[in-house]
């Protein structure tokens, strides 16, 4: 674990007992602090009471004597839609309130780095849609490399639960919108920004507020490379703001669609292959088309920040282009789960909103579509542009009949269940067919979350082709 720094014997109140709020809850142990914890859901306080912490209950008054600062996990609302209480209390009485990653980024460096042939750096990846995927692509290739390399925050495991720093070290870090609004420090070494699209906007009091939140980690700290997605205006004007000038090479601007043109330095995909321009030149190309585990112009993105961010540390385009052709991919994001005569069977389970589904949707031409759950304000209407692949719908769940009505000429059924789905696709697919889950809509109806969706999707299409 990273011991926290700075807090020796003085109290440090940490509010919400799950996975990050537990590991800070150690670090600050570790490092000479006094944790008081709470959590305002009583089997949280039982699960950390029986994992053998001590508890401070935070709404008495006299808890809050000589607390030098409030710890807050990521899904406690502290400014939109209204603060929690316990937030709101320390904010009144002066408490400065932070979240682990400011803890992490306080404690990361040490003394000994001053003995280290090369200073241990942190790439951070932030966006709305693709940040897991490029974290552990770039996680991948950094491993292909020979880099020592972690990887931590809204994937894998909490930041201040990794291993303290080797020589040379990258650690790749997953930070949330809700993570990068509240870090009191935040200095990544190169910090990547995927894109925008609307999402969590009750947290952040509107599309401004998540775009804000989002672009912290550019402004409080200023990474020395910053590798920005532009196919949004914000991403656009996020790459203007951080530049010094036309040719400023510590912004790199990645796409997918768009040639990329200037002198500066752009790497973007086009018609499948991935282009790196610096200069006004180009210097690399890889072609993106046979990489299995990153499909679709989406996957293509990925792979641009991805490329780019490995770059600035000096890797080689022919050493990242082999490690593009061996990554796996992950579980619930455009995952090859089977393949049977010529039919694939792709689980993206975490595509739980429409942004995300007609990614997917773009990504192959003949889809057999498994879609539904828990739908979401809004329907599926602004996907009609992006069926034009699909062969046939298998709607599930509470939101199938639904979805069935906005279809409009696409060709459908109800299945209601996975199973059913699952089966009636395979049955009818020809080669050359994928069939993907795409659901398009929330999990909870059927299952307690989207990876328990896709899990049970895997394993119903592994019983079919054995």
């Amino acid at each position: 674990m990273i011991p926290v720094r700075g807090y020796e014997g003085r109290k440090v109140a940490v509010l919400g007992l799950g996975r990050s709020g537990l590991a800070t809850a150690r670090a600050l142990i570790a490092g000479g602090a006094e944790p008081c914890l709470w959590d305002d859901s009583p089997e949280a306080r039982a699960n950390a009471e029986a994992a053998g912490y001590s508890l401070t209950d935070l709404t008495r008054g006299n808890a809050w004597d000589e607390v030098a600062t409030l710890i807050v996990s990521p899904g406690i609302p502290h400014l939109y839609p209204e603060p929690n209480k316990l937030i709101a209390r320390a904010m009144a009485a002066g408490v400065p309130v932070d979240n682990d990653i400011g803890l992490f980024f306080r404690s990361w460096s040490t003394p000994d780095w001053d003995d280290m042939d090369q200073v241990p750096k942190v790439i951070a990846v932030t966006g709305s849609n693709g940040k897991s995927t490029t974290t552990a692509l770039i996680h991948h290739i950094l491993q292909v490399a020979g880099r020592p390399t972690q990887m931590a925050g809204n994937i894998g495991r909490g930041v201040l639960d990794i291993e303290p720093a080797q020589d040379g070290e990258v650690v790749v870090l997953e930070l949330s919108s809700y993570q990068t609004e509240l870090a009191r420090a935040m200095t990544p070494d190169i910090a990547v920004f995927t894109n925008l699209s609307p999402d969590h906007l009750d947290r952040h009091g509107g599309h401004g507020g998540y775009f804000a939140a989002k672009r912290r980690l550019f402004a409080e700290g200023g990474p020395d490379r910053a590798v920005i997605g532009v196919d949004e205006v914000e991403g656009r004007f996020l790459a203007n703001q951080l530049a010094q000038g036309v040719g400023d090479d510590r912004v790199i601007r990645i796409s997918s669609g768009v040639k990329l043109e200037g002198p500066g330095w752009s790497v973007f995909a086009r018609k499948g292959f991935l282009a790196e321009w610096r200069k006004g030149r180009q210097v690399a190309s890889i072609d993106l088309r046979e990489v299995r585990g990153l499909p679709g112009a989406h996957n293509h993105q990925n792979a641009c920040a991805a490329y780019a961010a490995t770059r600035t540390l000096g890797l080689a385009p022919k050493l990242i282009e082999e490690a593009l052709h061996s990554f796996e991919g992950l579980p619930h994001r455009s995952q090859l789960v089977g393949e049977r005569d010529g039919v694939r069977f792709v689980n993206d389970s975490k595509a739980t909103n429409v942004d995300s589904a007609a990614k997917a949707l773009q990504a192959f031409p003949k889809i057999r579509w498994i879609a539904g759950g828990l739908g979401k304000d809004g329907g599926i209407a602004s996907l009609k542009p992006h069926l034009g692949s699909v062969v046939k719908a298998y709607l599930i769940g509470h939101s199938a009949r639904d979805f069935a009505l906005e279809l409009g000429d696409t060709p459908h059924e109800i299945c209601e269940t996975m199973e059913s789905a699952v089966a009636r696709a395979a049955e009818e697919a020809e080669a050359g067919d994928v069939v993907l889950l795409a659901p398009a809509a929330a999990s909870f109806d059927q299952y307690p979350n989207f990876e328990k969706r896709g899990e049970d999707f895997a394993a119903r299409v592994r019983a079919l082709i054995g």
